[in-house]
């Protein structure tokens, strides 16, 4: 029987099963093609401790979620830096929450998970500038070539804190998503009190990630989709139902859960003046921070939860954030693809409860032991 303390041991649990991981240590490389070069990276052996418990414990009946009344979702403009952007919030009392989406969505994505944590909590989804319902500028025009960036957003993030939730906040983010949460705890580690990543993108076309022979290739490729007709082309070939419906189902494991709303909840913002350009800026936006960059500099807890049938983000390499000392778990959750919130919130809702009343419990403990 194993006994572990949770908060420092690094621990790999799965969301169905109390099952433990193989107490070995973990080998792993991994490929990817770049200008049809495949280019092989190793990297540091990851050793991971053994954990029957947390999971299990923190998860709770689907039906008795479904039985509670849902919270009333509120939506409302924040005007920042002369800009609009769309937020929803929901829930009177509590901790703060503000989730993050990922690369192409809103805030509308976190629809299965707002109503169910504002039981407790204090709940709020931002769009991100360029992305939603928010304004999407356009940076050439502004004679500026750097708004869409991690930089950016985080500063929306941190300033969102300030200016609207007025008190700190735990950052539950997705995919890219997970790169803002990161950068903002960074730059104001005063604001975020915790932060659970799911499936955060590893950033794997990185300038850095790149083999040297293959880096002038993409800047001409990048180059050729932002001054030309070709990256416009390329998005109104993507901006369609089937399209957006296509790119779902590859990372939904669950492909019943990529339903006619969800395609709409993605493809409509994406319809709006601008959005193009906010696609085709992101998509050639190869620099910037990388998580691995920013784990070590963060201060305050993280949680980092994964589908493991993610085609994206492979859970193989997603498993190495567990070396960095501010991951204090990372969470399996089986079956599930690069969207767990939208895929399985009878997985994640419980998991972010519980991460964040260990540690507001912590919290307070602390503060009492201080008098």
């Amino acid at each position: 029987m194993y006994k572990l303390d949770l908060w420092s041991h690094k621990t790999i649990k799965s969301a169905s099963s109390s099952i433990p991981f193989n107490n070995k240590t973990r080998h792993f490389s991994f490929q990817f093609l770049i200008s049809n070069t495949a280019s092989r990276f190793s990297l540091p052996n990851c050793k991971f401790s053994i954990s029957n418990s947390l999971v299990d414990n923190c998860l709770v009946d689907g039906d008795a979620q479904k039985n509670t009344p849902p919270f009333e979702v509120k939506t409302s403009m924040w005007n920042w830096r002369g800009y609009s952007i769309r937020y929803q919030y929901s829930g009177s009392s509590g901790p703060a929450l503000v989730l993050v989406h990922g690369f192409g969505a809103n805030s509308d994505h976190w629809r299965k998970n707002i109503p169910v944590l504002a039981e407790g909590h204090r709940v709020y989804s931002i769009d991100l500038i360029g992305y939603g319902y928010s304004d999407k500028p356009n940076p050439r025009e502004l004679g500026q070539n750097s708004l869409y960036t991690f930089e950016t957003w985080a500063c929306q993030l941190n300033d969102f804190c300030t200016d609207v939730v007025k008190d700190q906040a735990f950052f539950i983010c997705n995919s890219i998503g997970g790169v803002v949460g990161l950068q903002a705890a960074v730059m104001k580690p005063e604001i975020c009190r915790g932060i659970f990543l799911l499936n955060i993108s590893l950033r794997m076309l990185h300038i850095k990630k790149q083999p040297w022979y293959g880096r002038p290739l993409i800047k001409s490729f990048q180059s050729l989709l932002r001054n030309t007709g070709v990256g416009k082309f390329f998005f109104k070939a993507v901006a369609t139902p089937d399209s957006v419906r296509n790119i779902l189902c590859q990372c939904y494991n669950d492909t019943s859960q990529v339903t006619d709303e969800l395609v709409d909840i993605i493809l409509r913002p994406g319809l709006e003046p601008g959005a193009a350009d906010v696609f085709l800026e992101f998509i050639c936006y190869s620099g910037g921070p990388l998580p691995e960059e920013l784990l070590p500099q963060v201060k305050c807890p993280v949680l980092v939860a994964w589908g493991e049938k993610d085609p994206w983000e492979p859970i193989d390499l997603g498993r190495a954030c567990a070396e960095f000392d501010s991951v204090e778990d990372f969470v399996v959750l089986p079956n599930v693809g690069h969207c767990p919130q939208d895929e399985a919130p009878h997985l994640v809702n419980p998991l972010v409860m519980s991460f964040v009343a260990r540690h507001v419990k912590r919290s307070a403990s602390l503060s009492s032991a201080a008098f």
